[in-house]
């Protein structure tokens, strides 16, 4: 099996936020690959990484970075794939600096930037992506959003049968 999404983050003390991506991918059966690479402490297997990623056979890189986060945009400036970046909420900023890094790229190389420790929604966009032109993979998302609005609705009827003197 051949990953199609790589999963990077800045150092192995990311894993508990990016993790997240991680479960996303596994339960929609996507192959993926999950590596540690430092913007400031690797910067030459940064850009090797990124230069070669396409000829592997990723189609969507997820970079999650925390502190300058500089991490998806070195990425981004080293391969023509889609870049989703991910903040990581650090303990100086509460994770807006990683956010303002990220989302500040200059023109050219764009980074698209979900929210602050927002992994999962990050595996999401990499799905939409993906599903451009895979209608398998089209259907495994309308599943999964279908599944939300049943968690929805479901709670609604639960919320419904609660019994309080003053409800109305």
């Amino acid at each position: 099996m051949t990953p199609i999404v790589s999963i990077i983050m800045g150092s192995a003390s990311d894993l508990p936020v990016m993790e997240k991506a991680c479960q996303f991918l596994e339960e929609m059966e996507i192959p993926f690959e999950v590596n540690a690479l430092s913007a400031h402490r690797t910067p030459q297997e940064v850009g090797d990484y990124a230069r070669n990623a396409a000829g592997r056979g990723i189609k969507v890189i997820i970079a999650g970075a925390g502190m300058a986060a500089a991490l998806p945009g070195v990425i981004a400036a080293e391969t023509v794939l889609p870049v989703i970046g991910v903040p990581i909420k650090g303990s100086c900023l509460e994770g807006l600096d990683a956010t303002f890094a990220i989302m500040q790229m200059p023109p050219g190389i764009p980074v698209a930037t979900v929210a602050i420790n927002g992994a999962q929604n990050a595996a999401i966009l990499a799905l939409q992506i993906l599903a451009v032109g895979d209608e398998a993979l089209k259907q495994k998302l309308s599943n999964y959003k279908q599944g939300l609005k049943n968690k929805i609705v479901k709670a609604n009827q639960e919320l419904a049968a609660l019994q309080y003197k003053y409800k109305c």
